[in-house]
């Protein structure tokens, strides 16, 4: 097989994952990682003493790589990827892709006109569990959806240069775009800068879906606990996505509330209350990120659109510039241009 030349920018918080796994793919090999503080250059040298160094990103344009992969600080992202895609290197750029959409969609551009491939390193689009989750939406098993509540706290880590949107609830929105397959219609959100002024640390969203669906994320870095739950609630059964159980991460909940359909008196109106059993359906576990990290490796060997392309980065970053102009509007309902995105989709692919 063939190996995909790849190289990584940036291995500080989450760079020496992706490191580990581009190490272990069959298909790719990875050539060289570049990062300005040497300490930790040192300690990529010290587990893989075959991989080049550098302090200079722009070594790596010179070492026949085909593909770069960008975990910098998200404020980066858009210069470092532009001066990939220019040195027409496919890109795979971590979450959020830019901090604004003028910026995502001229690196949608770039990879566009030089036919390269252009993925975000939306994670929980490749977690099997998530995968479930969507099926089980998809098959009506639930019902009616009616309602989406996402929580995603801990304490830390803090992002002095973007806000606590940009940094957990891209997540949460990545997972409902993909598990609902449509754009949200509205944003609206409200929080609080409660450590350094003008930088939220947490923010409640709610937001509109097609076909009245309501979904609510709530964020933070100031929390004593670590979440990271969705539920889901349908017209027949209720389900509940926990990231942090380490095997049973999702639970179907046979509850629900059936209204009767004619009534002549107040004794006669009854709410009947639906208790029924728990399925804990067996989802086999494989590392979300290797899982994304191949399918990188792929797209750019079989020149495929990938999953998480840049269209569905710039989706995101749209909701979340909507969400912050909320914060500042005080948590005036902001749209978030579904028609404008789709009319962008249809010009670049």
């Amino acid at each position: 097989m063939d190996q995909i030349k790849i190289g990584v920018i940036g291995c500080g918080y989450w760079g020496p994952n992706l490191i580990r796994n581009f190490v272990e793919l069959p298909n790719a090999d990875l050539v060289a990682v570049a990062d300005l503080r040497e300490e930790r250059l040192e300690h990529i040298r010290s587990r893989y003493p075959k991989i080049e160094v550098t302090r200079d990103h722009w070594d790596l344009f010179s070492m026949g790589l085909e593909a770069v992969v960008v975990a910098t600080p998200p404020y980066t992202h858009f210069s470092i990827a532009k001066e990939c895609l220019e040195h027409d290197l496919s890109t795979f750029v971590e979450k959020p892709m830019t901090l604004s959409s003028r910026d995502a969609e001229e690196l949608i551009m770039i990879a566009q006109d030089k036919d390269l491939r252009l993925m975000v390193g939306h994670t929980f689009e490749y977690n099997a569990a998530i995968k479930a989750l969507k099926e089980i939406i998809h098959s009506g098993e639930l019902g009616e959806v009616y309602y989406i509540d996402a929580v995603r706290v801990n304490l830390g880590l803090f992002q002095p240069q973007s806000n606590v949107l940009w940094d957990l609830a891209s997540h949460d929105i990545s997972i409902l775009l993909y598990i609902l397959e449509s754009d949200p219609i509205s944003v609206s959100a409200q929080g609080l800068d409660s450590l350094f002024r003008g930088v939220h640390d947490i923010a409640y969203l709610h937001m509109i879906f097609p076909g009245n669906i309501l979904a609510n994320v709530h964020v933070s870095w100031l929390d004593p606990c670590k979440v990271r739950r969705i539920t889901v609630v349908g017209s027949r059964k209720m389900i509940v996505f926990d990231d942090v159980e380490p095997l049973e991460k999702i639970r179907i909940y046979d509850k629900g509330v059936d209204v009767p359909p004619y009534t002549n008196t107040y004794n006669e109106f009854q709410l009947s209350y639906r208790h029924g059993d728990v399925v804990i359906p067996y989802v086999p576990f494989v590392e979300p990120l290797r899982v994304e990290c191949n399918h990188f490796v792929e797209s750019v060997r079989n020149r495929t659109v990938p999953q998480s392309d840049g269209i569905q980065g710039l989706k995101v970053v749209k909701v979340i510039e909507a969400a912050t102009r909320s914060l500042e509007n005080g948590g005036m309902q902001e749209m978030t241009f579904p028609e404008e995105i789709r009319v962008h989709e249809q010009s670049v692919l």
